[in-house]
């Protein structure tokens, strides 16, 4: 079933999904950032996965037989660089700054994301109507998180060319931020590309709405490896694994299990958003989501008082880069109609 419109509706409440996430976090005191990530890893990335690909797709086992061992590996290899990009995006922030790390990350994974598909899956489309909307409302979502970015540099006083303490640490943070972008698209890549394992499944008897999951659970398996290991270095180094034995324990579980519960359903209703959206959903639909997941993200910003006592001009930078990218998202979403 092919319905842009309602596909558009669900990304929407998927990328809210995703925005709003890791609000229980901020509540979770008596955890240090690795014990909820940890177990917000286990949970997300490897319990749910494994647990809703199992109800939803029929035949599991003979899927992945017939599916093959190397279309199964391509994808765990997506799935670890998109996790790898997680551990890399905080470094980043550290060596360069915010304002440079939020423009490079979310940047580079929304062109890559959307692009890269569209060049390869798509090549006789690119120069068509279509893959010049297409083209032209990523470029303008470049352009609005690039100044939510500066917004996001001004509003904790940082200067892009400073942040870094010489020209070698910055060199070597710009590298990771391509990086970490670079990988952060690798989790659409594996939905763009794993069309014919969402064949294979719904060849199985898997209902067409939920077949994507056959491609998240080794994307998400393997993505879970780096975030694992880097909770667990972090434990080690700053000893916080006894924070798990401190008392209101039982109450950071619950909202780590929310954490979860609500970024995996984003997740797997962006894949069911962008089969709604026709043979272009993963193209479309990724610079959607991301440009929709940064306004969301800003707007809650504003509710919880992250902007009180930052002065005017950097919240008026960053209302100007959230208005360019709701243009941005309106023009993706004409691209999805017209592409249909």
């Amino acid at each position: 079933m092919i319905d842009p419109t309602l596909g558009f509706c669900l990304l929407l409440i998927a990328a809210i999904g995703s925005a709003s996430f890791t609000v229980p976090m901020k509540f979770n005191r008596n955890w240090a950032w690795e014990n909820t990530w940890l177990v917000w890893s286990v949970l997300a990335l490897v319990a749910l996965p494994l647990l809703i690909t199992i109800r939803t797709i029929p035949h599991i086992g003979e899927v992945y037989r017939q599916i093959g061992l190397s279309p199964v590996l391509i994808a765990a290899a997506l799935g670890l660089g998109w996790g790898i990009a997680q551990v890399l995006f905080g470094l980043a922030v550290e060596s360069i700054g915010i304002a440079l790390a939020f423009s490079i990350v979310p940047g580079m994974s929304v062109a890559l994301g959307s692009l890269v598909p569209l060049f390869f899956l798509h090549p006789e489309r690119v120069l068509s109507k279509s893959g010049i909307v297409v083209i032209a409302g990523v470029a303008l979502a470049l352009v609005g998180v690039i100044v939510c970015a500066i917004a996001g540099g001004r509003k904790h006083g940082l200067q892009t060319p400073g942040s870094a303490p010489d020209k070698s640490s910055f060199k070597k943070g710009l590298f990771i931020a391509i990086c970490s972008g670079s990988g952060a698209a690798m989790v659409n890549l594996g939905l763009a590309f794993g069309a014919p394992l969402i064949k294979i499944a719904t060849d199985h008897g898997a209902d067409p709405v939920w077949a994507p999951n056959v491609i998240w659970l080794p994307v998400m398996l393997s993505g879970s490896i780096p975030n694992v290991l880097y909770c667990l270095h972090l434990m080690r180094r700053n000893k916080t694994a006894v924070r798990f034995q401190e008392p209101g324990r039982s109450a950071s579980l619950a909202r780590t299990v929310v954490m979860a519960i609500v970024w995996f359903a984003g997740i797997s209703l962006y894949g069911v958003a962008s089969g709604l959206m026709g043979s272009w959903g993963a193209i479309i639909g990724w610079p959607l989501f991301m440009t929709t997941v940064i306004v969301t993200a800003g707007i809650m910003g504003f509710a919880t008082g992250e902007w009180k006592n930052t002065g005017n001009r950097p919240f008026r930078i960053q209302i100007s880069g959230m208005a360019v990218l709701i243009v941005a998202i309106f023009i993706l979403w004409g691209a999805s109609r017209g592409a249909s």
